[in-house]
């Protein structure tokens, strides 16, 4: 396998693609008309926006480098996603990227793309059961769910003392690595406040089991909310809704919004997100979802390009965590960017000014 499980020392002589925290916002230089080959792009979904956005991102850059791309989208089929790669290794394409659909499917597929010395690299979901993954791009996953707790702590003024409030928890899905470390993440900020009684979840589904949503499916979101409404508040209100992604968080509103939540006599809980999908930005800019944890793609393309050539130039591509990802077989090797909360009063300045939308998308 090319290069495999080479750490990146701090200094790096020559990095083709800037990552987050030193990037000057310009693109890669083109390289030269050499053909470099094919890299496969496998993702998960287009229903999804940031799926979409994430797969322009990283054809543009591969594409300023030399190489061509074939993408795919699994559109959440695991059978098709692990059809497609099988089809891509086939193609003899020169290295794989995979956002993985179910991350405990693909052990079998990645075999084959070893056996062909094509190397992996694990897209913003960690492959798990598998030795074949080589690196892993993501975001520092454990902090998004921090970041989530965080606003609803802030918003309801835990830290100052006051009253009890009711709290229900929303999880991803659950062959979704990511998931668990969201999840564990706004545990770890909420716990505290659970067991002293100043947050109640009166639903009683506190474990991830009992909370997570598969396929991270808006509708079963919104569906679930409705049963915790009608079976278990009646008169009481809910003061906040742990929501670790932002279509889940519209699913959940909807259902707020039908039982009477957002009228002046029945305000809407406290609701966090992710992902900042242009929806649920103008949803918060609309003063109905309280914050989303931007995570900027671009940034991740940039990165997971970086990997990947580097690997196919024979050079060791840059990680800033050898320790926290283990994937049942092995810890692989990971680069992890970081996310930013985002709420109304921020908002302008990070989504804006920051080139990720325009003032006029955010107002539309």
């Amino acid at each position: 396998m090319l290069a495999r499980r080479w750490v990146a020392c701090t200094a790096v002589a020559a990095v083709l693609i800037t990552t987050s925290g030193c990037d000057d916002g310009a693109e890669p230089a083109a390289a030269p008309a050499t053909e470099r080959g094919t890299v496969g792009l496998a993702l998960p979904t287009t229903t999804s926006e940031r799926w979409i956005a994430d797969g322009e991102n990283m054809v543009r850059q591969f594409e300023l480098l030399g190489y061509r791309t074939e993408m795919q989208y699994g559109e959440d089929d695991v059978q098709k996603q692990i059809d497609q790669i099988e089809q891509m290794v086939d193609h003899k394409v020169r290295a794989l990227v995979i956002g993985a659909i179910d991350g405990t499917a693909l052990k079998g597929v990645l075999a084959k793309a070893a056996a062909a010395d094509i190397p992996v690299i694990a897209y913003d979901r960690l492959i798990r059961d598998s030795g074949d993954v080589d690196y892993y791009a993501t975001f520092d996953n454990f902090k998004v769910g921090v970041q989530q707790a965080g606003a609803i702590v802030d918003a309801l003024k835990l830290r100052s003392g006051g009253g009890s409030y009711n709290l229900e928890l929303f999880a991803g899905s659950p062959d979704d690595n990511n998931a668990t470390f969201f999840f564990n993440g706004a545990m770890s900020v909420l716990k505290p406040y659970i067991s002293s009684g100043r947050l109640k979840v009166r639903s009683g589904e506190t474990g991830f089991e009992q909370v997570a949503t598969m396929r991270w499916d808006g509708a079963v979101a919104q569906k679930r909310m409705e049963r915790l409404l009608s079976g278990t508040y009646g008169s009481a209100r809910v003061d906040a809704v742990l929501s670790p992604y932002d279509g889940l968080s519209r699913g959940i509103l909807t259902a707020l919004e039908n039982a009477g939540y957002g009228s002046k006599s029945k305000r809407l809980p406290v609701i966090t997100g992710q992902d900042a999908e242009l929806d649920s930005v103008k949803l918060i800019s609309a003063g109905k979802q309280t914050e989303t944890v931007y995570k900027d793609t671009r940034e991740l393309a940039k990165v997971a390009v970086q990997m990947t050539n580097a690997l196919l130039v024979d050079e060791k591509p840059m990680v800033n965590d050898t320790e926290q990802y283990h994937n049942g077989v092995e810890v692989v090797p990971t680069f992890l960017l970081q996310p930013v909360n985002v709420d109304r009063s921020n908002l302008e300045r990070v989504l804006v000014d920051g080139g990720y939308y325009t003032a006029a998308q955010v107002a539309s």
